[in-house]
């Protein structure tokens, strides 16, 4: 997308101008979260990969995830994850 705009081509006093537009392709899961089976007092890593980098929000059901002591977000590149410390039994 950032490559959209006017480009112009120039010989001498001669020119030709086009206008590029790109389309952005929609972001799709390349791979999607896995199920996990982890001890209580563990640490669990969750995370997908993306076919490009945008933005994600995590959930547990409708609660919108925030990062705190508990719950660490990382997103480099087109990889999102999730790492969840001091599981319970309640973050099943």
């Amino acid at each position: 997308e950032n490559d959209a705009g006017d480009y112009t081509c120039v010989c001498g006093d001669k020119q030709s101008t086009a206008s590029l537009a790109v389309h952005a392709l929609p972001v799709l899961f390349k791979e999607e979260l896995k199920d996990e089976e982890v001890k209580e007092g563990a640490s669990v890593s969750l995370r997908c990969e993306l076919t490009k980098a945008a933005p994600v929000q995590w959930k547990i059901g409708s609660k919108v995830l925030k990062a705190s002591d508990k719950y660490q977000m990382r997103q480099p590149g087109t990889t999102a994850e999730l790492v969840i410390h001091d599981l319970e039994v309640k973050d099943a």
